[in-house]
């Protein structure tokens, strides 16, 4: 390891644990109303020699409660320089494909694409979720990526389009910046109501909104910012880092990283700079919005999911800066579990990405940077 890495590690660590001990006297958390969790250190189980997750970015769990895990194999140049460490021809560390497939126990099932695999491959895996069919979509959040559409054993069916231009990463905010325009520019997350075949899309690395499309034509239909306003309002110019206390932004802060929709047909936004959650109806009107951690730092509010219950009385929130899976009250937003804390031990998180559940109450994480892992906790009984 290198000493700039080493320090790098070391700093972040840092961080995350004082944001964690910050977080433990903060008068909004109390004792833990929802379910207990362990984790389970024999899921997954052991991967093909030498394969090593890259940043986990999304992670999906179908009906068949099966977890579709989404990982960037193009991360390995970036966070190691191998070729100073290890001979050439040793093997070793190798990349997974991006898409994996597991069953509860933890068996792969499948594995396949990657950079170049299909056309229009996205440059910076972000997002994956599967259909009521089987179909896999998944998509980028630089700009020039898209959606593209798969069946399970990886075979390319479509590519969603609405892309915007490709650009290196300081260039993009630089582009033309026209809040109605339909190109996508940064696809965090992605949500399908089958029902309805609608599609909406947290475009959110660039233009700051969530916007809905017909899932079988490509047609646009509607779209919104922060608090409901139309895309004409919206301004995508950065904002600056949000300062604890400080009254929220009417605008959302980028990333607008993900969205869900609740059974009762809510669509929840992370506004992920933000450290909130704001709710609204399909139409778009704002209802609410719940703050995550609001005193601790940036980046928070990373990704959402329901527990199983018809009701869906909690959502379970990846806290990237604090390292913990909050446990939220959907109602209202108040703390009601956590799970999790800094860390890279088993049940422990660094730069924690996105946290999902299956049917029967086991939460599923996926980290990126010097986490890159998968884990499962399953409830305390």
């Amino acid at each position: 390891m290198s000493i700039t890495r080493h320090l790098m590690m070391t700093f972040t660590l840092a961080v995350g644990l004082c944001a964690s001990l910050a977080l433990s006297i903060s008068p909004g958390v109390r004792a833990q109303d929802a379910p207990a969790y362990k984790v389970d250190g024999n899921w997954p189980k052991p991967l093909p020699l030498n394969w090593t997750i890259m940043g986990v970015t999304g992670m999906f769990v179908d009906t068949n409660d099966n977890v579709w895990v989404l990982n960037r194999p193009r991360d390995l140049d970036k966070t190691m320089n191998f070729a100073t460490l290890i001979p050439p021809t040793a093997e070793c560390c190798v990349p997974p494909p991006a898409v994996l497939e597991f069953n509860s126990e933890g068996d792969l099932l499948r594995s396949w694409g990657g950079p170049n695999y299909a056309p229009g491959w996205p440059a910076s895996e972000h997002t994956i979720f599967v259909d009521k069919e089987g179909n896999v979509w998944l998509g980028g959040a630089r700009s020039g990526d898209s959606l593209l559409k798969f069946t399970a054993d990886g075979k390319f069916i479509a590519d969603f389009g609405h892309r915007g231009p490709a650009a290196e990463q300081q260039e993009q905010q630089k582009q033309d910046n026209q809040q109605t325009s339909l190109l996508l520019r940064g696809v965090a997350a992605a949500e399908l109501d089958e029902t309805a075949h609608e599609l909406y899309i947290a475009d959110g690395y660039l233009n700051k909104r969530l916007i809905v499309y017909d899932s079988e034509t490509g047609a646009f239909k509607r779209g919104w910012g922060a608090y409901g306003i139309p895309l004409d309002q919206i301004d995508n110019d950065p904002l600056p880092p949000r300062v604890p206390g400080a009254p929220p932004a009417k605008q959302f802060r980028e990333p607008v990283h993900c969205v869900h929709i609740s059974n009762d047909g809510l669509v929840y936004v992370c506004d992920r700079g933000g450290d909130r959650i704001q709710v609204f109806t399909k139409q778009g009107k704002y209802l609410k919005e719940f703050f995550v951690a609001n005193n601790s730092g940036n980046n928070t509010a990373g990704s959402i999911n329901f527990s199983p219950d018809p009701q869906q009385k909690y959502l379970y929130v990846a806290d990237m800066m604090n390292s913990v899976v909050w446990i939220l009250n959907r109602n209202d937003g108040s703390v009601a579990g956590r799970l999790g804390h800094a860390g890279h031990l088993p049940g422990q998180f660094h730069t924690l990405h996105v946290a999902t559940a299956d049917s029967h109450g086991n939460i599923y994480t996926g980290e990126v940077t010097t986490g890159e892992r998968i884990q499962k906790f399953v409830p305390v009984k």
